[in-house]
């Protein structure tokens, strides 16, 4: 057995190897999930399915990016070059810049921080003589980004759904905050997304080029993504459609930024012939918590489903204890004096 496969365990080690046709890991908290998704990248490269280059490997921090590199250059024993790994916004500039002029912008277009998104935002407003101390930017700000979260550009912004900011004037700023950033050869964050997901879906031939570039996805916290997030993967996928999903329904908690753990959900229906492989050996967790976290999730109805059990020799440990507290400053201190009280007693 190759080295590296030797040291998962068997689900992980099919996560592994299960590389061709669509496959979702749902891998509960603790199971070794970052171990599996460069491990699978690195069995990748080194049974010789794919050049680095033709691996699209998709985090959501740089922080996790740069852990799956350095993950996956040990497992080779050498620096890994030439790879498409990174975050959903940092890939989709690299696209875009290749693809700027079918969005009106040329390759050297400057992404605005958020200080000069509502510096725009705040003279477009003025422009359409929108009270700023009624309405504020960030309120605008906020619509707008989750309008392009959800893929709507201004044209597809309907009245119904134009009610929430300056009593219905919202659209008509969208339109012209966009018109203002094309002017200025400039994006937002958002339009990252945004426009390389136009793209694809509108350019035939663009789309066909990160097909015939791309033979593998792996996508990280795929509870996370969003709707434009999942519109994106599922246009490159239709390719080869070896794409790996990997993640937690049970742990989706980012739906007041647009998180959609429907996405997760519906993988097989998106996906036929997906493989479901499930993470649950739990390295981090006593038994007692694992039993009182699972008696506590099965109580929702809306996931796939799974049961941690422990994955350590030393899975023993104390009963869940439950202590009310007034807030979050007496909670703060309580915990501060117990690991006080743990390391006297002598506890690592």
């Amino acid at each position: 057995m190759t080295d590296y496969l030797a040291r998962l365990n068997s689900e992980q080690r099919e996560a592994v190897e299960t590389v061709n046709g669509p496959l979702l890991v749902l891998a509960g908290a603790g199971t070794g999930k970052t171990r599996v998704l460069t491990t699978r990248f690195a069995h990748i490269l080194m049974t010789g399915r794919a050049y680095p280059s033709q691996v699209l490997a998709v985090t959501f921090t740089n922080k996790a990016a740069r852990e799956m590199r350095e993950r996956v250059s040990a497992i080779l024993g050498r620096p890994a070059e030439g790879l498409w790994l990174g975050t959903f916004h940092a890939l989709c500039a690299r696209m875009l810049r290749r693809h700027a002029e079918h969005v009106g912008l040329s390759s050297n277009f400057t992404i605005l921080d958020q200080d000069d998104q509502l510096r725009v935002l705040k003279q477009v407003m003025e422009a359409d003589r929108v009270d700023s101390k009624r309405w504020p930017p960030p309120a605008l700000m906020g619509v707008i980004q989750r309008w392009k979260d959800r893929a709507v550009t201004p044209s597809r912004v309907t009245a119904a759904e134009d009610t929430d900011f300056a009593n219905g004037r919202a659209r008509g700023l969208y339109l012209a905050y966009q018109q203002r950033l094309a002017a200025l050869n400039a994006t937002d964050f958002g339009d990252l997304m945004l426009h390389m997901t136009e793209i694809l879906r509108t350019k035939p031939d663009v789309l066909a080029q990160y097909h015939r570039a791309f033979r593998y996805i792996l996508v990280d916290e795929y509870q996370d993504t969003n709707l434009i997030q999942y519109l994106w993967l599922r246009l490159l996928a239709q390719g080869h459609r070896n794409i790996c999903c990997v993640g937690d329904d049970d742990q989706s908690i980012y739906s007041w930024r647009g998180a959609e753990v429907e996405n997760i959900l519906r993988f097989e229906k998106d996906f036929e012939g997906a493989r479901l492989v499930r993470l649950e050996a739990n390295y981090r967790s006593t038994a007692p918590i694992l039993a009182a976290a699972s008696a506590l999730i099965a109580n929702n109805e809306g996931r796939l489903g799974k049961t941690l059990r422990p994955g350590r020799a030393d899975s023993e440990g104390d009963k869940v204890a439950v202590a009310g507290l007034w807030d979050s400053d007496e909670e703060a201190r309580m915990v501060g004096d117990r690991i006080e009280a743990l390391r006297r007693d002598g506890h690592p």
